[in-house]
C-alpha cells in the first residue's frame, strides 16, 4: 500500500480526518448495464432524499466545505466533487456514463458524500502521496477543466506534483481504458457513511465490475 501523509494544517482543522485506501489490479471497460442500473437506482434515491439547496448540508460534504473555508477557498465556486454529482442528479441532469472505474468511484462518492480521488497507480511518481494545501500559482490541470486554481484547496501530491483535490483530480493520473492498477483515496474530513463500509463497497464494486485482483485496503486515521 502507498505511504500517505497529511499536512498538519489540514489535521488541525479536521482532527477526525480519515482516508480510506483501495489499491487493486483491474480491467477498465465501458460501463456495463448492470453497474449503470446501480447508479440509476442510487440517483433516484438521492433525488427523493435531498432538495438542491440542502445537499451541501450532508455531513461529509459540509465538513469538506468547512475545510475549504478555513483554508480560504470558496466552496460555492469550487464545489466538492460529491456535491457536484448530487447536484447534477437532483437537477435531473443525471451522471455521464463513462467507464467502469470512473462510474464506480462516482457511485460511491455520490452515496457516501465523500470526495474520492481515483488515480491510475502506474502514473503516480514515487511511493507516497502527501495531502497538503495548494500554493499560489501552482500548476494543476483538472480533468475536463483545464488549468484549475488550487490555491487554498487540499491537494494530494506525488513526487512530481499535484494529482488530486476534492474538487477535481488531475489529468496526469486520471483513469483511462488502459488503466491496469488503481489507487483510490476516499477522503472523509467529517463522518458520514462508516469508512469500513465505504472501503468495502468500493473494493466489491471493483471486484464485481472491473475484474479486480490483488485488492489491498486500509483506513488511515489519527494523523
Amino acid at each position: 500500500m502507498i505511504e500517505l501523509n497529511i499536512d498538519k494544517r489540514i489535521v488541525e482543522i479536521c482532527r477526525d480526518v480519515k482516508i480510506g485506501l483501495v489499491r487493486a489490479q483491474v480491467v477498465n471497460d465501458p460501463t456495463s448495464d448492470a453497474l449503470w442500473q446501480e447508479i440509476e437506482e442510487a440517483s433516484q434515491s438521492i433525488m427523493q432524499r435531498y432538495e438542491l439547496l440542502e445537499v451541501n448540508q450532508r455531513p461529509a460534504i459540509a465538513a469538506t466545505r468547512r475545510l475549504y473555508k478555513a483554508l480560504g477557498k470558496d466552496p460555492g465556486r469550487y464545489r466538492v466533487a460529491s456535491e457536484q454529482l448530487c447536484r447534477r442528479v437532483i437537477r435531473g441532469l443525471g451522471l455521464y456514463r463513462l467507464t467502469t472505474l470512473i462510474d464506480a468511484v462516482n457511485l460511491v462518492s455520490m452515496v457516501s458524500g465523500y470526495a474520492i480521488s481515483g488515480l491510475d497507480a502506474d502514473k503516480i511518481v514515487g511511493n507516497s502521496l502527501t495531502m497538503g494545501v495548494g500554493e499560489p500559482g501552482e500548476e494543476y490541470h483538472g480533468i475536463g477543466r483545464g488549468l484549475l486554481n488550487i490555491e487554498g484547496l487540499p491537494v494530494y501530491r506525488d513526487a512530481q506534483g499535484g494529482v488530486a483535490t476534492p474538487t477535481s483530480d488531475e489529468e496526469r493520473t486520471k483513469f483511462t481504458l488502459d488503466t491496469a492498477h488503481v489507487q483510490i483515496c476516499i477522503n472523509a474530513f467529517g463522518p458520514d457513511m462508516p469508512m469500513p463500509e465505504a472501503v468495502d463497497w468500493m473494493a466489491k464494486l471493483l471486484e464485481k465490475y472491473a475484474a479486480a485482483t490483488h485488492i489491498e485496503t486500509e483506513i488511515k486515521e489519527h494523523f
